[in-house]
């Protein structure tokens, strides 16, 4: 049996630098642990040349990525939310329910700065791999769980 992906949601303010990266980061490199979407508290309406650069330096695709606001469809749908914001989840959030699924990256916002982005490329790329990690770990311990309780049932 496949493990279900966790449907992940990538936040930042303008949904134009680090929220994107992400999720292109984790189309290409942890699509099998996990369904991916970004957006904005206040987006730009564009995804940044210099975050589509940095994404094409290091190999990644950027077709398809887009700067748009937070859905409650999106929201809802979401197992884990990544606070890209730099804000408060409480107040990042305020207009949303189920703040308990939001975990916190603080991540350098490098819009407008071209030297920060590979360096926030490379923060994202990183904890990225660390939350497919944690998703991978996770499935196996609920694999192992739902052997057990098969086996108990038997």
């Amino acid at each position: 049996m496949k493990a279900q992906r966790a449907k992940v949601l990538f936040v930042c303010i303008g949904n134009s630098c680090r929220s994107p990266m992400a999720e292109a980061i984790a189309w290409k490199d942890a699509s099998a642990e996990m369904e991916v979407s970004s957006a904005g508290l206040a987006p730009l309406g564009f995804v940044a040349e210099m975050t589509t650069q940095t994404l094409l330096r290091n190999g990644y695709a950027v077709e398809g990525l887009a700067s748009k606001l937070i859905s409650l469809e999106a929201w809802e749908s979401a197992d884990i939310v990544i606070n890209m914001s730099g804000r408060a989840k409480e107040f990042a959030f305020h207009n949303l329910p189920e703040h308990t699924k939001v975990e916190d990256w603080e991540i350098v916002d490098p819009y407008g700065d071209p030297e920060k982005y590979q360096g926030t490329y490379e923060s994202v790329q990183r904890r990225v791999a660390e939350l497919a990690q944690r998703l991978r770990r996770q499935s196996r311990e609920d694999a192992r769980d739902d052997t057990a309780a098969a086996s108990r049932r038997d």
